[in-house]
């Protein structure tokens, strides 16, 4: 499909939602679902890329994914460390940044070294910004933008009275980056789960049936057309927009 004519949305914020119930409809183990889901990752990654997008977020394990049996915690920091090993040095020669966003201090020492290796390596790189969501939950990035700003406050850096929406931003794991202009979720959920919560605020929402590892790109530029079909009026009137409004 020709992107060059179409509206594209700068922002791409994704929750990668399905890969457990693929692997059960196949009569697979829930990993193996996992798996597949990493190989889909890279073909959209790949699709972004060419569609000309800026960054793209994946949500690929929240604060709250900590709650399921250990062995598939375990599995899914294998995989995790595996990508990163694999893929990091494709990420590179492609000129893609990789951010791993969310609170790292609860993974291993060893997962840890590999993500600063990782996201060290790719920092200088132009091209896509690949932000993986990784023990990531919006509250706790709400939270920890406001500890670090009363920490401000108390040593005499900021004061109260500065506090504003743009400097809770300027704290949040994302700043510096353009907010989300489209969220997709597939598996046919139809929530947020606690993802990028401040940062939606505007954002366009887009659900799919479709789960993860058989989303593919025509399933992205789908999602994109819906998009681009959409008036974004934060606020304001459609007659704002066009430039219709006389009054």
């Amino acid at each position: 499909m020709d992107t060059s004519r179409r509206k594209v949305p700068r922002h791409i914020a994704i929750i990668m939602d399905g890969n457990g119930r693929w692997a059960k409809q196949r009569m697979q183990p829930r990993f193996m679902g996992h798996r597949a889901g990493v190989r889909a990752v890279e073909g959209i990654v790949k699709h972004c890329v060419a569609s000309g997008v800026e960054v793209l977020s994946l949500f690929a394990f929240s604060s709250e994914n900590w709650r399921r049996p250990g062995k598939e915690v375990s599995l899914l920091m294998e995989l995790f460390s595996h990508a990163l090993e694999n893929q990091v040095k494709r990420l590179h020669k492609n000129n893609i940044r990789l951010n791993i966003i969310g609170d790292t201090s609860r993974f291993s020492p060893s997962l840890q070294q590999q993500i600063t290796a990782a996201t060290s390596l790719t920092a200088a790189n132009s091209g896509l910004v690949l932000n993986i969501a990784a023990n990531y939950g919006g509250r706790w990035d709400i939270t920890q933008s406001v500890q670090q700003i009363v920490a401000k406050i108390q040593t005499g850096e900021l004061e109260a009275k500065q506090v504003d929406e743009s400097l809770i931003a300027d704290h949040l794991v994302t700043a510096a980056l353009p907010e989300p202009d489209l969220f997709i979720r597939t598996g046919g959920e139809q929530r947020i789960s606690n993802f990028l919560l401040w940062q939606l605020a505007y954002t366009e929402l887009y659900f799919t049936d479709k789960l993860w590892p058989e989303f593919t790109a025509q399933d992205l530029d789908n999602a994109i057309e819906s998009f681009a079909s959409r008036e974004r009026r934060f606020g304001r009137t459609s007659e704002q927009i066009t430039g219709s409004d006389d009054a």
